[in-house]
């Protein structure tokens, strides 16, 4: 082939076999290095989709039983005309759906048993619209908050903690009393258990409970729904559809998005996210850096190789990109192995993982500890081209220093004793 011939070269010294005890050792630091990058890679691949898959399994159970934007009125007052803001808020084409609600915190009680609850009240009708649990309840307990029946839905965990089961009866505590003589008294009602719903998120499966719209509306003394619930065709446009719709809608509303509500656990999860990409990124800074030393023994190894390449004519240049084609070709080899081991293992985790546990006997998310029971994996290209490219520049970091010795080599001196 017409290739450079610095090209040539490079990819001949990178392949070249263990002819004595000297040039072995280096093949064998060569190898060395392209495993050691290519491990690297493969376990940033691995780790960060396994990261996404958890986040992506969390986040669903999430947004199974929250909306992707809520729109509210200030203080838990009623907002003024729903239908109005759901249609103006429709207009958007991302937003697919809109129902109202009422929300308000109160106490849960059953016998001795008290805990404290958000209470949401919905429309059953609307409400699939907007929260794939209320869809996927709409036929079954959804179906059984009639107004005026005075109905709730409680959480899996909420129910196992109040020690109550479809048919029981339970008191609903409204923290805003009613003024009576002898001062203010707390509002109770009897409400009856109508369903129990288990979203697969602890927070909401544990501290949430919906009841009719109406029925809420009368318990916490409001005239009407106090914010409107909105689902969109992209919920990673959550944040840029709220910030649009704050400028659209009219009125003195607030809005806001899933993002923003759980504030705590998306930073959480970013951060995590940035830390292991760091962490993981120095084992394959540590590897390409192993190319180093690698280069610095070829370079002492060719020192005739270079001297008569030289005196042939061979500039300084020509020289120095025959070592940094070795120590490109290395990097890219182990990059390009580790792409592939990574996305190998990644995508086939949850073949990998059942076999390790079964071969070891052992589960890695005890179902009765974790909500998630299976090890999730979302191979991601935006995280798996910053690997590719980082392990690329670092290999090419890694080859500037042998490869400028290399072409400071001079050839009388390299000759003298041959």
């Amino acid at each position: 082939m017409n290739w450079p011939y610095e090209l040539q070269i490079g990819w001949r010294y990178t392949r070249a076999g263990r002819a004595t005890r000297r040039n072995g050792f280096i093949s064998f630091i060569s190898g060395v290095s392209m495993l050691g990058i290519a491990l690297g890679v493969a376990a940033l691949i691995i780790v960060l989709s396994v990261m996404n898959g958890f986040q992506k399994e969390v986040r669903d159970r999430m947004l199974s039983v929250i909306s992707h934007v809520d729109v509210f009125a200030p203080g838990g007052q009623a907002v003024d005309d729903w239908q109005r803001i759901a249609r103006d808020a429709s207009q958007h084409p991302q937003v697919v759906g809109a129902a109202p609600y009422v929300a308000a915190q109160a106490l849960i009680a059953r016998g001795d048993e008290m805990k404290g609850a958000m209470i949401r009240g919905i429309s059953p009708a609307e409400e699939p619209k907007v929260t794939p649990l209320a869809a996927a309840l709409k036929d079954g307990p959804l179906a059984r908050l009639v107004p005026g029946e005075w109905g709730i839905v409680l959480g899996g965990e909420l129910a196992r903690m109040l020690g109550v089961h479809e048919g029981d009866k339970v008191t609903v505590v409204s923290p805003s009393g009613q003024m009576t003589p002898a001062g203010i008294v707390p509002r109770l009602k009897q409400m009856t258990v109508v369903g129990v719903f288990n979203a697969g998120h602890y927070e909401y499966d544990s501290a949430l409970a919906l009841m009719h719209i109406d029925d809420a509306a009368k318990l916490f003394r409001v005239t009407g729904p106090t914010g409107v619930q909105l689902r969109l065709q992209d919920v990673h446009q959550a944040r840029q559809v709220a910030s649009e719709l704050s400028r659209s809608l009219t009125g003195e509303l607030y809005i806001s998005d899933w993002t923003h509500t759980n504030a705590n656990w998306y930073a959480a999860v970013q951060l995590e996210k940035r830390m292991m990409f760091i962490i993981l990124t120095l084992i394959v800074a540590v590897a390409a850096f192993n190319l180093v030393s690698m280069l610095v023994m070829t370079v002492t190894d060719k020192h005739a190789d270079i001297a008569i390449l030289r005196t042939l004519g061979a500039s300084p240049g020509s020289i120095m990109g025959v070592f940094m084609v070795q120590g490109a070709l290395a990097g890219l080899i182990g990059t390009l192995s580790g792409l592939a081991l990574g996305l190998l293992v990644a995508l086939n985790i949850d073949v990998i993982v059942p076999a390790l546990e079964q071969l070891f006997n052992t589960s890695f998310l005890p179902g009765s500890i974790y909500v998630i029971s299976r090890m999730p994996s979302d191979p991601q290209a935006a995280d798996i081209v910053p690997i590719a490219v980082i392990s690329l520049v670092l290999a090419f970091l890694a080859t500037l220093y042998p490869s400028w010795r290399a072409s400071r080599v001079k050839p009388a001196e390299a000759l003298r004793y041959e």
